[in-house]
């Protein structure tokens, strides 16, 4: 038998769409991460971008289990020398732009390099209903659906 390995010219991309609201952030990026690597697909090769283009709305309405909402805290540095600074989830959700938490729990699922900006360039991340990739048709995928544990009420 031989090996096969997906060309980037052969890659079949889709469009889906995640309703995020009342998911768990991590098991809600996990299935995300999977779906951008492509790792659902039985053509999957890891050095190239055979995974789909995801699109995550109601990233505000993202629920923690346990206290993390309140406990769970994002470090980041300004540059300059003691300039560490951290922010809880509460604060990121509660601001201006709540979707970061989502796209932050994705980034920190995939592996860094070339390839991972290639694809982080596939995820869309929305804090309301609304996106503007109708024309793409994309197709819903019920991630509550796919383990109870999933949705949180």
């Amino acid at each position: 038998m031989k090996t096969f390995s997906l060309k980037p010219a052969d890659v079949d991309k889709k469009w889906v769409v995640i309703d995020a609201e009342g998911l768990v952030v991590g098991r809600l990026a996990s299935v995300v991460a999977m779906r951008l690597r492509g790792k659902h697909k039985p053509s999957y090769t890891p050095h190239v971008d055979c995974g789909d283009n995801v699109i995550v709305i109601n990233a505000d309405k993202v629920v923690f289990t346990g206290r993390k909402r309140e406990q769970k805290v994002y470090y980041h540095h300004t540059g300059y020398p003691g300039g560490i600074k951290e922010r809880t989830a509460r604060f990121i959700l509660d601001g201006r732009f709540p979707e970061r938490v989502v796209e932050k729990a994705v980034e920190r699922m995939l592996p860094r390099g070339p390839l991972f900006r290639q694809i982080m360039g596939n995820l869309r991340v929305y804090k309301g209903t609304e996106h503007p990739h109708v024309a793409q048709q994309p197709v819903p995928l019920d991630v509550a659906a796919l383990n109870p544990k999933n949705k949180r009420q």
